[in-house]
């Protein structure tokens, strides 16, 4: 009778035991799992960084005292404002930002990456030491900071609008390079069923009708008929601009108290509160199409990360394969969430016309919606990060008009291109790493 027990056999080492002295073999003594390289982007990046702000913002900064005015005459209380000496900030801000990055080097020798809060950090001190610099070396060094707070959130709710649809297509797998066409048919729109209805509220609703539609129509072409999703955004957007060019100029110029008189939608100013400083004109003090933006952001956050819906579409843009196993129908989850992201976009694109100003001009839209498309990608496809870098963007735009009127010697153009810098900055490391939905711009074919 055979047993499959075999008995110990003296001075033989059995298996999983081990003689004393010997060495354990090299693939015990080795780590499971290999850790992975850190490279030097983000500490080489905020060493030069840094280097620049201390020869630009210290060393060359100007003499003069800047000064930041936080309260305007309407609030419900004062505050002092904020005095800085323009050289002396200078230096103490960008010393603070080479110790950052020479912290991110010190990590790198560890192998050890940066932790997300060390970039954020850097960022909000060299924007700080830039106002500083600029206000400082301006012929009359005084801004209000919260006049530059509040424009700066009012310039960049169509981005927030922009950014939210690409949210909304890219994250179930479809790539919106049309949001310059949505945002560009939704002022359009909005401007013409306003002005014919004698109503901005339901040139709102037609807005978010507009960009459906035009979304829709990525969503066919790129989805069902499978063609390339940036072909098709970049055409639809030479169509609709070519479109409403055409027709500003054949009906709109030519009877324009009927058909480009839309009115504006009313400033919704909620008392007290809107008297508070800084955050009152912010939070308390916008149109419909402002107090929109603060809802859709929190709306789509909600969706996208707590709610079954929004598991979905996220299993949509990073394995549709599997999501089709589960029952998900891909390709429908993802036409509607074109659809609404056009809807979202044609909202924004109304407040051009039914905010900013009461009338549609040819190219009001004036690129947005390529700016839009860099905050979704700086925000990492999340929509509270597509927020503030929209509201950054927003903030470069504002003070872009803002240095001409205090008369600093920064050109106007070099402040115009800080959207796109720190896209470009984003987009190498900054930040951190950017990664879209695994199956972004990838179709999807059943079978």
């Amino acid at each position: 009778m055979s047993t499959t027990a075999t008995s110990p056999v003296p001075g033989k080492p059995q298996p999983g035991t081990q003689r004393p002295g010997t060495p354990r073999p090299a693939e015990d003594n080795a780590p499971a799992v290999s850790a992975k390289p850190v490279t030097w982007k983000v500490p080489v990046l905020l060493a030069v960084l840094g280097v620049v702000a201390f020869i630009f913002f210290g060393i060359m900064g100007p003499n003069q005292t800047a000064k930041f005015g936080i309260s305007s005459s309407g609030d419900f209380f004062q505050l002092p404002a904020i005095e800085v000496p323009a050289f002396l900030g200078g230096i103490v801000l960008s010393v603070l930002m080479l110790g950052l990055a020479a912290y991110a080097v010190y990590l790198k020798t560890r192998n050890e990456a940066s932790p997300r809060w060390l970039p954020i950090v850097f960022i909000v001190l060299f924007v700080a030491a830039f106002l500083i610099w600029v206000v400082g070396g301006a012929r009359t060094p005084s801004i209000s900071l919260a006049g530059l707070i509040a424009g700066s959130v009012t310039l960049a709710v169509p981005l927030v609008f922009g950014s939210l649809s690409g949210v909304l297509c890219e994250r179930a797998g479809v790539v919106n390079i049309a949001i310059e066409g949505q945002l560009l048919g939704g002022a359009f729109t909005a401007a013409m069923v306003a002005t014919l209805t004698k109503s901005p509220f339901i040139g709102l609703l037609a807005a978010a009708v507009a960009g459906a539609v035009v979304s829709m129509v990525l969503a066919v072409f790129s989805i069902k008929y499978l063609v390339n999703q940036i072909i098709v955004g970049v055409v639809l957007n030479v169509l609709v601009s070519g479109l409403t060019g055409f027709l500003f100029s054949t009906v709109m110029q030519a009877d324009k108290a009927r058909f480009n008189s839309p009115g504006r939608l009313p400033i919704i100013d909620i008392p007290v509160l809107s008297s508070i400083p800084v955050i009152g004109p912010i939070l308390f003090k916008q149109s419909v199409v402002g107090y929109l933006m603060y809802i859709a952001v929190a709306v789509v956050w909600v969706g996208l990360f707590k709610t079954k819906w929004g598991l979905r579409v996220r299993a949509v843009g990073e394995h549709p394969q599997a999501a089709d196993t589960m029952g998900i129908k891909v390709n429908a989850t993802r036409f509607w969430n074109v659809t609404l992201g056009g809807a979202v976009a044609g909202i924004g694109g109304s407040f051009f016309t039914l905010v900013a100003i009461d009338s549609f001009t040819k190219e009001i839209s004036g690129g947005r919606g390529f700016i839009a498309l860099a905050a979704l990608i700086f925000g990492r496809w999340n929509p509270i990060g597509a927020f503030f870098a929209a509201l950054l963007f927003g903030f470069a735009d504002n003070l872009q008009s803002i240095v001409t009127i205090i008369g600093t010697p920064v050109p106007s153009q070099f402040m115009a291109m800080l959207p796109y810098l720190v896209t470009v900055l984003a987009v190498a490391g900054l930040v951190g790493r950017s990664r879209p939905p695994a199956a972004d711009g990838i179709p999807y074919v059943k079978g």
